[in-house]
């Protein structure tokens, strides 16, 4: 049966005691940044870190007796697993997760602490997804769709519902899409009762299902690539979601690594939340300058998830601060004689940059015996301070032999 408004208000109702009411404030330093009145609503704030919970505990609600006794099963790459293990654990239904290999350790490590049965196996979802197959059949458990099952999208939907109260006059929403849960109940949500509020999609190009749905006006398999939106990873939008999501979404944006590590630079920074990479789309897709249109227009994004292993976490902060210009390398020619490298660091000093790191290479610096190569790695203000330091840098005779 599809989905209807009727069904995200009687998810709300029964889904109220059990999820957190999360809040939806202003951000006045990231509306300085995008030149849009931005809101953000903070599912991070879930007792799991992210907005899954509404549909899981949506869905367990609605089990049988016999079902709730004998345990659910999910294939997940780890926000929809916690959801359904922390609920499952409250309301005392046993739950089994199968994750693939890329799922983050943090996401595993969780699930266990919650309580759940968990497998880590296959190389993708689809992966994933035909062992939880094997293991429903033999097992008799009830399988837990995690973006397309009807009772999970009206979960989902529940938080566009508060959105809409939190924000009344909004004229945009931005949402990031993977397998289109979340989106499908969002545009359902919206378009049913503000129909003038655009709903703008936002996916990593190392995804693109719902870019590639669109194309071939249905869901349709897309091939797993590395991205730090691992939330997104799941190879092709869900069919109950596209239908859902067609003619609602007014726009789709994609955005780059790159871009991702900076939103997530930035919502750290300026916001002092750390998110995860869907998380990050929707700033992403405003910083990137992909929707022009919304310039003065009040926007909420969807800060969807704050679950990002902090192993990953420093170094998506070092790649943001790159992409930034706040950390550049370079590579220069100086004598290994004394004072080579001071006569070097006072260029640096000189033009308000600093060290953070330095590197000697003598074995292939040249045919000069009193040569070397020093591989410079330094902090900077942004991209045209980097190229005053190249400025300054060859001026004083130092050449550049590789820079990035």
């Amino acid at each position: 049966m599809p989905v209807t408004l009727s069904d995200l208000r009687a998810a709300r109702r029964r889904i109220a005691d059990g999820i957190v009411h999360t809040n939806c404030p202003a951000s006045l330093a990231l509306s300085a940044m995008t030149g849009a009145q931005i809101f953000c609503k903070l599912d991070n704030r879930q007792r799991t870190g992210s907005f899954k919970e509404r549909g899981a505990r949506n869905a367990l609600l609605q089990l049988s007796p016999a079902q709730r006794k004998r345990g659910v099963i999910a294939a997940s790459a780890g926000n929809h697993a916690a959801a359904l293990a922390y609920h499952g654990q409250l309301l005392k239904t046993p739950v089994t997760v199968v994750m693939p290999d890329y799922a983050p350790l943090i996401k595993i490590n969780t699930c266990r602490k919650l309580g759940a049965d968990v497998v880590v196996q296959g190389r993708d979802f689809a992966e994933a997804r035909a062992h939880a197959d094997t293991l429903v059949a033999s097992e008799g458990f009830t399988y837990i769709h995690g973006f397309d099952a009807p009772d999970i999208i009206a979960g989902q939907g529940t938080l566009a519902l508060e959105v809409l109260e939190q924000v009344p006059d909004l004229d945009a929403i931005v949402c990031p899409v993977g397998g289109g849960g979340l989106l499908a109940g969002v545009a359902l949500a919206i378009k049913s009762l503000k129909p003038r509020v655009q709903v703008i999609a936002v996916e990593s190009k190392a995804t693109g299902n719902l870019t590639a749905a669109m194309k071939a006006k249905k869901p349709v398999v897309v091939g797993r690539q590395p991205t730090l939106a691992d939330g997104l990873a799941t190879l092709t939008v869900g069919a109950n979601s596209f239908s859902l999501i067609r003619d609602r979404v007014d726009r789709v944006v994609q955005v780059g690594e790159d871009q991702i590590s900076l939103a997530i630079l930035r919502m750290l920074e300026v916001e002092k939340i750390v998110v995860e990479g869907a998380a990050a789309t929707p700033l992403a897709a405003m910083l990137s300058g992909a929707l022009p249109e919304l310039a003065g227009k009040k926007v909420v994004l969807v800060v969807c998830g704050g679950n990002i292993d902090p192993a990953i976490l420093s170094r998506v902060i070092e790649k943001g601060l790159v992409s930034d210009g706040r950390l550049t390398r370079f590579t220069v020619a100086i004598s290994d004689r004394p004072g080579g490298l001071a006569a070097l660091a006072r260029v640096v000093a000189e033009s308000g940059a600093s060290f953070k790191d330095i590197e000697h290479d003598r074995a292939f610096s040249g045919p000069d015996v009193h040569g070397v190569n020093a591989i410079c790695t330094i902090e900077t203000r942004d991209r045209a301070h980097i190229r005053d330091l190249h400025r300054a840098l060859r001026r004083a005779g130092f050449p550049l032999v590789v820079a990035s």
